[in-house]
């Protein structure tokens, strides 16, 4: 039996990550302002060496292929941190994980302002990603836990700033600072953000939980490292596949096995409430679709923020400021937006909000295969301010409404398992969007084609794509429907 915070009793396998509580409105936004601030410093930090990176193989005099692995092992630790924090936030309160997790980001920042080798740099990126992993699915269980129903849209709104706009700004930030000083900077520049949002959450986030002791089960553990980590490392080096096709199909393969033999785990194990990983969200309709739309979105969210820099860069010959100024306003509507449409939500559900920012999001990918070297720069901004409101609109209701419909005990697994989503998407629409540009401009110009002419035309196609996974993602979004009000 677990006593709660009121002193009541509860068998083991039922009570909430963190029991609802009317908390004072002070406090209630102390708790939300740390949690948030301190996810969009790490999911900035998540896109922000995009435009570092060549400065960084320079210094450390490694190749393209090496230093992808400062994206792809921040990718991994995601993939295989975040399924476990189901099981986390069942056993640990709130403020210890929030402790723990900014903790292991300033370590990480810390060692990437001083790192004297690229194996100490990677090994920063890896204890920022822990932290990352941890303070995601926190900020969204927070939320659902302790923001009363009828101002839970508005709050997730603001939250979806969090999501959307940091990998939005990423580059942009990074482009300032590397144009004006060294790439150290990235990272010293955050550090004494990291220390007084730490600070924050140790003042504000006073909660009382309702945790348990649960055994960790090894085998869930190691089942989850290696489906999730081999599927998302054989998404990042699937653009290698026609070259060297055994180590992304072998891993493909292990991690395909590895998540087979992980859901059938999670499935008995669920039976005696000892999962790492409760599935059974999964047996709601609204949040099977939310979790594939999260996905879209992520993924051309992330896709097309990686791609744009490269052919404009090389393509229309833009200065990499230039190109991270022109990101700025779609950035910068979503914060203003992103309120607005959660108080939408809060009045009139989720249809309203969903629907039409499926559309935009579509609408801004199929706007993008227009694009070509003699596009003005102002039509670009708005193809992209238009994708940036779409992106805006379903960031703002699609976790409350993934989990309008599920119990509240399982609310942490349901986010853990949509921020794995999250994760999976940006890699899979990575890998997809670069993939597809990079082979048609290595092809054409191996044809005798201009390299502009073979980046455009291999960005046409990746929107394409996009445009195509983001119309199915309307689809999606015309089911999702609000669920009866519980509370």
């Amino acid at each position: 039996m677990t006593k709660t915070a009121e002193g009541a009793s509860s068998p083991p396998a039922d009570p909430a990550p963190h029991a609802p509580a009317t908390l004072p409105r002070k406090q209630l936004i102390g708790i939300i302002g740390a949690l948030a601030l301190g996810a969009f410093l790490m999911i900035l930090n998540e896109t922000v060496l995009t435009v570092a990176l060549p400065s960084i193989m320079a210094d450390y005099g490694v190749s393209a292929a090496a230093g992808q692995w400062l994206t792809t092992g921040f990718l991994l630790t995601m993939a295989v941190v975040i399924p476990t924090t189901g099981f986390l936030l069942q056993r640990f309160p709130l403020r210890g994980l929030f402790v723990f997790a900014l903790a292991s980001f300033i370590v990480g920042l810390l060692l990437a302002v001083i790192a004297p080798t690229f194996a100490v740099l990677l090994a920063a990126r890896i204890l920022q990603a822990v932290g990352t992993a941890i303070v995601l699915p926190l900020l969204m269980t927070t939320t659902l836990t302790l923001v009363p129903l009828q101002h839970r849209g508005m709050v997730m709104g603001l939250n979806s700033i969090v999501i959307s706009v940091g990998p939005a700004i990423g580059p942009t930030v990074s482009g300032v600072i590397v144009n004006a000083l060294s790439w150290h900077w990235i990272f010293a520049a955050m550090l004494p953000l990291a220390i007084v949002i730490l600070v924050l959450g140790v003042l504000f986030i006073k909660v009382p939980s309702a945790t348990r002791k649960v055994p960790v089960d090894a085998a869930s553990v190691v089942l989850s490292a290696l489906a999730f980590g081999g599927l998302v490392y054989a998404i990042s080096i699937f653009g290698d596949v026609l070259d060297s096709p055994a180590l992304p199909l072998v891993s493909a393969a292990i991690g395909l096995a590895a998540l087979a033999l992980f859901v059938d785990r999670q499935i008995r194990l669920a039976r005696t409430g000892k999962e790492l990983l409760n599935l059974r969200p999964f047996t709601n309709r609204t949040f099977s679709l939310s979790v594939a739309l999260i996905m879209i979105a992520m993924g051309t969210l992330i896709g097309t923020v990686v791609i744009l820099p490269i052919f404009l860069q090389n393509g229309s010959g833009l200065s990499t400021l230039t190109i991270g100024m022109m990101l700025l306003p779609g950035g910068l509507i979503q914060v203003v937006i992103g309120p607005i449409f959660g108080r939408v939500f809060d009045r009139h559900g989720p249809r309203p909000v969903l629907i039409p920012g499926a559309l935009l999001l579509a609408a801004g990918q199929w706007l993008f295969t227009t694009i070509d070297p003699d596009t003005a720069l102002g039509l670009i901004i708005a193809f992209h301010t238009i994708f940036s409101v779409g992106l805006a609109m379903l960031m703002t209701g699609l976790l409350s409404a993934a989990l309008s419909d599920v119990p509240l005990k399982l609310y942490s697994h349901g986010s853990a398992i949509f921020n794995t989503g999250q994760q999976l998407g940006g890699a899979i629409g990575t890998t997809i969007f670069v993939t597809v540009m990079s082979a048609i401009a290595a092809g054409e110009t191996e044809a005798g084609s201009a390299l502009v002419d073979g980046l455009f035309h291999g960005a046409h196609v990746a929107f394409l794509i996009g445009g195509i996974l983001a119309s199915l993602g309307v689809v999606f979004a015309l089911f999702i429907k609000a669920a009866p009000k519980r509370h």
